[in-house]
């Protein structure tokens, strides 16, 4: 078990934009009430391309955050999923968003975290791509994600109506339910509507209402997911925008 001094002083820099991956850390740093300089990366000039960011993450890709470790020289986190876990394991010795390592709650705040990472976050992330951002309507890649996304959260419902808490483990929100967050509130933005699963959609207002929630939601830019949704032509102007500068980026990346 790694040794963590009882007065670490944060000296962390969150470089990220408006995106589920990367509210989840700005979040996460509201609940834990930890001081952070923020740099705002700029997706759509592939900012997170340039060699200074790669340094950070080689994979170019936000979230990704930089501190001073324990032995007084900087430490680069970077991986959604990876950036969460070390903020518990440096910065949340009150457990205010986790459980003792160890435990068994620790374990399933593990188990709903990857199920997030390797389930919701991936598949959603394709029905984004196949429903808003494709050069072309492909609608088995269309259907294909949009019912997985679907089944994945039947699970969280599931899940959510049989344990009978407020949260996906137990009565604390944890970085289980901050990673989810963001994903299940762009649900409609893939065409999945929450009204399909009203425990969940119960859970995501529970979320809102968190100070830290809120307050973390709008790094670095303010986020209007549900006041979008509303407005069909905003809708269509922004997915039209996104989608040339996505297609351009993957046409960059595939003359590497």
């Amino acid at each position: 078990m790694a040794v963590v001094p009882d007065k670490k002083t944060p000296d962390i820099t969150l470089y990220t934009t408006q995106t589920p991956n990367g509210i989840k850390i700005s979040i996460a740093l509201e609940e834990l009430g930890l001081p952070f300089k923020v740099e705002k990366i700029d997706i759509s000039k592939n900012t997170q391309k340039e060699p200074w960011f790669l340094e950070i993450n080689p994979n170019g890709r936000i979230p990704a955050m930089t501190d001073t470790f324990t032995d007084g020289k900087q430490i680069r986190v970077f991986e959604s999923g990876s950036i969460l876990q070390y903020l518990v394991e440096q910065y949340d010795t009150e457990h205010k968003i986790s459980y003792p390592k160890g435990s068994r709650e620790s374990y399933e705040v593990n188990n709903w975290l990857f199920f997030l990472h390797g389930g919701v976050g991936p598949m959603q992330g394709q029905a984004n791509h196949f429903y808003r951002y494709a050069p072309e309507k492909i609608e088995y890649g269309i259907k294909r994600y949009q019912n997985e996304t679907r089944r994945l959260y039947s699970v969280l419902e599931k899940h959510l109506v049989d344990a009978k808490s407020e949260y996906l483990v137990g009565d604390k929100c944890t970085i289980a339910d901050i990673a989810h967050w963001g994903w299940i509130e762009a649900g409609p933005w893939a065409g999945v509507e929450l009204d399909e699963f009203p425990t969940l959609k119960a859970w995501a207002d529970r979320m809102l209402v968190r100070p830290g929630v809120e307050k973390g939601r709008h790094v670095p830019d303010p986020h209007r997911m549900r006041e979008l949704m509303k407005d069909k032509e905003a809708v269509e102007r922004q997915a039209k925008e996104a989608a040339k500068w996505i297609q351009q980026g993957q046409a960059n990346d595939a003359k590497k």
